[in-house]
């Protein structure tokens, strides 16, 4: 799975990069709607998010955007974003938006899975997956509160701290994703840190879904679309 801020550099460069994303045959993506204050991002992406919205990229921006790209590519398509966007347009109207645009299901960084009843009735209405996170700090008895609300996949963090960062893959994670397993059936993605074919290759039977972000907006600002499309190649030869 990959990440692209959408309007950041441009809707133009977006296009570009999920171009390079299907050469490459990623599964799915997220698609991050600018906000202001993305408290699970690391500087890279915080710096993305501020500059999309200075260039005043709005959520009705966001969904025609979306349903270009779903109406364009073949991998499934996930809202990444905070709750207040959300809740500044209203639980029905955001999952309403969702499906009529293409999306698939969304990841709310911030959003306490007990907060989220409501959105997630409104998701069930509208068969839009709630992606829900499980980090390594979290109890045997929390895992299990978070399974119960969990639809689709897993996102397992794989480590304390915010994305982009690299991440340990050691006897540590892997007991951390024996924990998410013994708490739900569910695939488990894993990011927060992934950068490498070789993180890649470590993490392959280890959990289902690799999640590769930062990595990728950072080969784009220093060597362009040829430079991104040639990462993507090198990360996705890792999952054949």
């Amino acid at each position: 799975m990959t990440h692209a801020i959408v309007g950041y550099p441009s809707f133009e460069a977006n296009m570009a990069m999920l171009e390079a994303m299907q050469r490459a045959d990623v599964d799915l993506v997220e698609l991050q709607l600018p906000f202001s204050e993305p408290i699970a991002d690391g500087p890279v992406f915080v710096r993305a998010n501020q500059c999309a919205l200075d260039a005043g990229v709005t959520w009705e921006n966001y969904f025609a955007f979306m349903q270009r790209v779903t109406a364009a590519f073949d991998f499934k398509v996930l809202m990444m974003g905070y709750y207040n966007s959300i809740l500044q347009m209203g639980h029905e109207r955001f999952c309403a938006c969702l499906a009529e645009h293409g999306g698939g299901g969304f990841i709310v960084a911030d959003l306490p899975p007990e907060e989220a009843d409501d959105l997630h009735q409104y998701a069930a209405a509208y068969q839009q997956a709630p992606i829900v996170m499980m980090t390594p700090v979290n109890s045997e008895p929390r895992l299990q509160q978070i399974a119960a609300k969990a639809s689709g996949f897993v996102y397992c963090v794989a480590r304390r701290g915010v994305t982009g960062r690299q991440t340990q893959v050691d006897e540590g994670l892997e007991a951390f994703i024996a924990r998410c397993r013994s708490a739900t059936p569910l695939p488990m993605a894993l990011g927060f840190g992934l950068r490498t074919h070789q993180d890649l290759q470590r993490v392959k039977g280890l959990v289902d879904i690799g999640i590769i972000g930062t990595a990728l907006l950072t080969a784009w600002e220093q060597g362009g679309a040829e430079r991104y499309s040639a990462l993507l190649q090198e990360l996705t030869s890792a999952a054949t």
